[in-house]
C-alpha cells in the first residue's frame, strides 16, 4: 500500500508511555534549540526522569564539551524504542498516516543524534554517508512494505549537516547565560531556518537568497560574529553519487566596512569597476556583488554610513539581482546572500532624511539586535566571570588558568561595581589583554555631556519649553517607538504630515 506524502504504518501497540516519547521527540525534532520550547519537549519526553536545567541553554565555559543530561536520556530511550518498532511495525496491519508522522520524526531525530558527532568530526570524508543511508533504509523501508515520501536521505542529510553546522557557530561562539544573549541565540538560529524547520526543509532552504538580514545595535556587541554564523550556516547540497558537498571552492564571505572607506572606494568594492573608469582604476575588477558565488553572503558592517545614491544602486540590486559596474552599462548579477549591520536607528535617520526607507523595508523583514555587556550583566551579572573566562583563554592560551585569577582580581578590586562597559564585548577583550601584559587596565575616560533628553526634561521642569517644543519631541518619542507616522499620528490624533514635521523638526534641533 501506498501514501502520496507520508510512511503509513501501523502504531496501535504503543503504550502511553511510547507515544508520548515519540510525540515528544518529534515536536523537539524541528523546535528552536535555544527557546524555552525545547525544555517542554524534554520534560514532555521524560516525565519524571526530567533532570531540571538552568532555563537558558547556553555553553558551559568551564566544560564546553559537557554532555546534556536529557539529551543524553531522551537518545537513549528513543533508540531503544525505534529499534523495537522497526521489528513489530514489519508484522502489522497499515493505518492511517497520522501516528506514522511521529514515528517519521523521531527517526530524523535519532539518526541527527546518532551521527552527530560524524558531522563534526568527517573533515570533508563523508564516507559515512553510506552507513546512514543504510540506517535510513532499515527504518524506513520495512520488509514487504513499500513507502512513498517527499524527502530524499541525501536532502535529510544536508540538513543534519546545516543543523550541526549552525548549532556550532551559534552555541560556541554566542555565549553568555543571560536571557538577552539567549534570545540573541534564538533569533540567530530562526534566521537561518525560519521559525518553521519542516517548510525550511521542503522548500525555502532554496530561496534564503531572497531574505536580506539587518543585525542593529551597539557597537562592539558581535554584529559581525552574528553575520558569520548566519554566513557559515547555509544550506549545502550534498552528492550522494560521489560522497561529497558542492562547497564553493573559494571564499564565502565577503565583509565591506562602509566607516572605513569612500563611498568611491565602497561602490567600487561592492558593484566592481572598469578599467580608466576613475583615476587608479587601471584595470576591470569585479565587485563582491559579482564575486559572491550563490552559496556566499556579502556582509555590509556599518550599514548607516552609505551616502544615498549608493543605497539606491544598492536597493537596485537587492530587488532586480542585477546592477552595473562602476563606468559600464553592461548588466551583471548578485546570486548570493546580503547581510547588512549598523548601530544606528535606522528609523531615525530615516525621519532625518539620511537613510531611504525604502531601503530599510527591504532589509528589516529579518531583524536581529545585538544586546549590550550591560543588558547582559543587567539580567546576569554571573555572566561577567563567564565571559572574562572565555576571553583569557582566547588570548593566553595553555597559560589561562594561571592567569584567570590575576584578571578577575583586577576587575574585582579597580573598577566599581556595576561598571557598564560602554564598549561592550570589545572592551572586555582590551581589559582582559592589558591586565595579561601590564597588570592594569585603564578605561577610557570621556567627558560625559548631558544628553538632549536629559537637557530636555531639565527645561521641561523649569517651565521653559514652548508648545511645539514639547509637541515635536514627543511626537519624536513616539515615533521612534512605533516606527511608523501613520501608527504616531493615530496615537497622538493627528495629522500625518504634520507628525512627520515634527519629528522632522526635532531632529534638525539636536
Amino acid at each position: 500500500m501506498k501514501c502520496s506524502s507520508m510512511y503509513i504504518l501501523c502504531m496501535s501497540a504503543l503504550t502511553a508511555a511510547e507515544r508520548r516519547l515519540l510525540t515528544a521527540t518529534a515536536g523537539l525534532a524541528y523546535s528552536n534549540p535555544f527557546l524555552p520550547e525545547r525544555i517542554e519537549w524534554e520534560r514532555a519526553a521524560l516525565g519524571r526522569e526530567f533532570v531540571s536545567t538552568e532555563p537558558v541553554w547556553s555553553v558551559s565555559v568551564a566544560d564546553p564539551d559537557a554532555e546534556l543530561p536529557n539529551v543524553v536520556l531522551i537518545y537513549r530511550k528513543l533508540e531503544t524504542l525505534i529499534e523495537s518498532l522497526h521489528h513489530r511495525l514489519a508484522s502489522t496491519p497499515d493505518i492511517p498516516a497520522a501516528d506514522a508522522s511521529i514515528y517519521e520524526d523521531s527517526v530524523h531525530y535519532l539518526l541527527y543524534q546518532r551521527y552527530y558527532s560524524r558531522f563534526v568530526e568527517a573533515n570533508g570524508r563523508w564516507q559515512f554517508y553510506r552507513q546512514f543511508l543504510a540506517d535510513w533504509n532499515r527504518f524506513f523501508l520495512l520488509p514487504g512494505k513499500t513507502f512513498e515520501t517527499s524527502l530524499r536521505p541525501a536532502h535529510v542529510f544536508a540538513c543534519f549537516h546545516q543543523i550541526q553546522r549552525a548549532f556550532q557557530h551559534i552555541f560556541f561562539n554566542i555565549i553568555g547565560s543571560s536571557m538577552p544573549a539567549a534570545r540573541l541565540r534564538a533569533a540567530v538560529w530562526q534566521s537561518i531556518f525560519t521559525h518553521d524547520m519542516r517548510r525550511y526543509r521542503r522548500t525555502l532552504y532554496q530561496r534564503m537568497n531572497d531574505f536580506p538580514t539587518l543585525i542593529t545595535g551597539p557597537s562592539g556587541t558581535g554584529k559581525e560574529l552574528v553575520a558569520r554564523a548566519i554566513a557559515g550556516s547555509r544550506y549545502v547540497p550534498f552528492d550522494a553519487e560521489h560522497l561529497e558537498f558542492t562547497h564553493p571552492r573559494t571564499e564565502t564571505f565577503f565583509a565591506i566596512n562602509v566607516a572605513a572607506l569612500s563611498p568611491a572606494l565602497i561602490e567600487s568594492e561592492l558593484f566592481g569597476h572598469r578599467r580608466g573608469s576613475f583615476t587608479g582604476a587601471l584595470a576591470d575588477r569585479k565587485g563582491w556583488l559579482e564575486t559572491c558565488p550563490p552559496l556566499g553572503s556579502v556582509f555590509l558592517d556599518e550599514l548607516g554610513e552609505l551616502e544615498l545614491l549608493l543605497q539606491v544602486k544598492l536597493l537596485r540590486a537587492i530587488e532586480t539581482r542585477k546592477f552595473s559596474a562602476v563606468g559600464d552599462t553592461a548588466l551583471r548579477e548578485f546570486h548570493g546572500k546580503l547581510i547588512a549591520a549598523t548601530n544606528r536607528d535606522l528609523r531615525l535617520e530615516i525621519a532625518a532624511r539620511s537613510f531611504r526607507e525604502d531601503l530599510y523595508y527591504r532589509l528589516c523583514a529579518d531583524l536581529i539586535r545585538t544586546p549590550s555587556l550591560k543588558e547582559q550583566l543587567d539580567d546576569s551579572p554571573a555572566v561577567l566571570p563567564e565571559l572574562v573566562l572565555y576571553m583569557v583563554r582566547r588570548a593566553a592560551g595553555e597559560e589561562a588558568q594561571n592567569c584567570l585569577a590575576e584578571v578577575q582580581s583586577w576587575i574585582e578590586q579597580n573598577l566599581p561595581k556595576g561598571y557598564a562597559w560602554p564598549g561592550n564585548y570589545r572592551e572586555l577583550e582590551q581589559c582582559v589583554r592589558n591586565i595579561i601584559i601590564r597588570r592594569t587596565y585603564q578605561p577610557v575616560e570621556t567627558e560625559v555631556a548631558p544628553s538632549p533628553e536629559t537637557e530636555f526634561l531639565a527645561r521641561l521642569h523649569k517651565g521653559e519649553l514652548k508648545a511645539d517644543e514639547l509637541l515635536a519631541w514627543y511626537a519624536a518619542l513616539v515615533y521612534r517607538q512605533t516606527g511608523s507616522y501613520e501608527e504616531t499620528a493615530r496615537r497622538l490624533e493627528l495629522d500625518r504630515r504634520t507628525v512627520k514635521a515634527k519629528v522632522t523638526a526635532h531632529l534638525a534641533s539636536r
